[in-house]
């Protein structure tokens, strides 16, 4: 059954998440899994949340739309929590506050502020990561990492939305010098951020960094929340 090779997948993750924490002290519970099912079938979103991954992580508004829709009961009885992952278009803030539970790709303040008129009729807020380029490339989304922490306290000032911490990632490079630089940078960012303290639109404990293929590293340099998909499912063979 699919469910059982999601299974065993997240049980071999789960040992070198253990691995990695071992590695700088770190307790592995306090590390979160967002499963990403961008591009696979309503079966794998499926059988993710039967394996016990209770966050779903897609980076599309209009995909994610279709396969929430599929998938309306299993989300509601496991108690599924929709993370955006990928970059948001402002034209797009009124599906994904209707799809989503949290919206980890601000990217900017305009959008923050779409997002904040989007959610007003809402109960409650919406959970936001402030992302950030912490490798300074010119093609990714992102604020610039010496104007992060200013514009997410102007983020946390908006109405409806809170902001939980930062998401960042890793240059496109397999020299890991340079991507435990960008996860370091990140890293101090957030500890920036945790000591503005809580308030009604600030609650940072989320540093959401590290993708499948270097979740290790940004554990080992602080991340509580990675971001999986074909190390759990394989390719997708979508882009």
């Amino acid at each position: 059954m699919l469910r059982d090779g999601v299974t065993e997948s997240l049980r071999r993750v789960e040992d070198r998440i253990a691995d990695a924490c071992a590695r700088c002290g770190r307790d592995p519970a306090e590390i979160l899994i967002v499963a990403i099912t961008k591009g696979h079938p309503v079966s794998t979103l499926v059988a993710a949340l039967e394996a016990g991954l209770r966050r779903i992580g897609e980076n599309r508004v209009g995909e994610a739309a279709e396969k929430f829709a599929a998938a309306a009961e299993p989300l509601e009885r496991h108690g599924a929590v929709r993370h955006m992952v990928g970059h948001l278009q402002r034209n797009k803030a009124r599906l994904a506050v209707d799809e989503f539970d949290w919206i980890q790709s601000v990217d900017s303040l305009r959008l923050a502020e779409e997002l904040s008129r989007r959610i007003r009729d809402r109960p409650g807020r919406m959970p936001v990561l402030i992302e950030v380029n912490a490798g300074e490339e010119e093609q990714k989304h992102g604020f610039s990492p010496d104007k992060a922490i200013e514009e997410a306290c102007r983020v946390a000032e908006l109405p409806g939305l809170v902001v939980r911490g930062l998401m960042t990632m890793a240059p496109f490079t397999t020299d890991e010098a340079v991507v435990r630089k960008a996860f370091r940078r990140a890293s101090a960012l957030f500890e920036d951020l945790v000591e503005l303290g809580e308030h009604a639109g600030l609650i940072p404990d989320t540093l959401s960094m590290g993708m499948s293929g270097d979740f290790e590293l940004a554990i080992e340099e602080g991340s509580t929340m990675v971001r999986l998909g074909t190390v759990l499912f394989g390719s997708s063979g979508k882009g």
